[in-house]
């Protein structure tokens, strides 16, 4: 396993980097957070077969052409079938879903797992927020899998102090006894959906939809080539970057790609106060499988839901 990877022009993550930015007051409900991420993927028994055995998620439901899979009762990730689809490389739409353990120990039975399972990594990082690993699946779909370290160690210092480090690995398998025998019996059940990292065309006209439209506060900036939102002071729920996606187009037809991520509200009066705000705003709103959703200025689909 590498500490870090190639991935075209710019830094591996735009998380590797010092990140700086004023903090900007969100109208979005403090409870908000990310919920299920739907992708497109060319090989639905390919991608079942890595999820469940690499990453260590439950199939919750399968049907022709789509499965759910969680660590839990509720979805994390839909799969749905597209035969042949060809990866997203040159468009806008996925950099990765992040996967969010609750504590350390948890992170490091996973990479314990992924080393004796010979899981190849992208790449690994101390962010000071958190600790991270990264990883692609058989589409070419970025994955982060990390934990938070305790929000007293950051909180209000995200703009300041998130970048990166390189991650001590050996430090983090300290955490168990023998990590060549601990056991893994997958992803333990309060993972949840930390947050979705986004390709985007324009990062100023990104920022503006989500923190002027949607509410989410602005926690860091790289000047016009990332930025990282959030509701409730987290050091964020959306990441955006143009490395590989500047002006691009979102992907058509045929491709590998991301078909929806969903912002979860606290509650349904909460869904309906942000749905009337976008509609006020001219902001479309198409009601898809019975989810309403919206589109940011790089075409990327969010569901917006209320919890349950």
């Amino acid at each position: 396993m590498t500490d870090h990877g190639d991935r075209g022009s710019g830094p591996r993550d735009p998380e590797e980097l010092e990140a700086a930015g004023v903090v900007a007051a969100a109208e979005i409900p403090a409870g908000t957070r990310m919920g299920a991420v739907e992708l497109t993927v060319a090989d639905l028994d390919r991608s079942v077969g890595f999820y469940a055995r690499d990453i260590g998620l439950q199939v919750l439901r399968r049907e022709p052409g789509l499965a759910a899979l969680g660590a839990g009762r509720h979805p994390l990730l839909v799969l749905v079938e597209e035969p042949g689809a060809r990866p997203g490389t040159g468009f806008t739409g996925l950099y990765h879903f992040a996967l969010l353990v609750a504590d350390r120990a948890d992170l490091a039975r996973w990479l314990a797992h992924a080393a004796r399972e010979r899981v190849a990594l992208t790449g690994a990082a101390d962010h000071f927020v958190s600790e991270a690993l990264y990883l692609n699946d058989p589409d070419g779909h970025g994955i982060e899998i990390y934990w938070d370290r305790p929000r007293a160690h950051w909180e209000g210092q995200v703009a300041e102090r998130m970048t990166t480090l390189r991650l001590d690995l050996d430090g983090l398998l300290g955490e168990l006894d023998d990590p060549r025998t601990e056991p893994f019996a997958g992803l333990p059940a309060g993972t949840t959906m930390g947050h979705v990292h986004l390709k985007v065309a324009d990062v100023p006209r990104t920022v503006a939809f989500y923190r002027d439209a949607l509410g989410f506060a602005l926690m860091a900036a790289l000047g016009p080539q990332a930025a990282f939102l959030a509701a409730g002071g987290y050091h964020h729920h959306i990441g955006a970057n143009v490395w590989d996606s500047a002006g691009a187009p979102p992907p058509p037809p045929g491709t590998a790609a991301l078909r929806r991520a969903t912002i979860v509200l606290p509650d349904e009066q909460a869904r309906r106060t942000l749905l009337d705000r976008l509609d006020d705003a001219g902001h479309r709103l198409d009601e898809e499988d019975g989810v309403m959703v919206t589109r940011d200025p790089s075409g990327n689909a969010l569901a917006l839901v209320a919890a349950r």
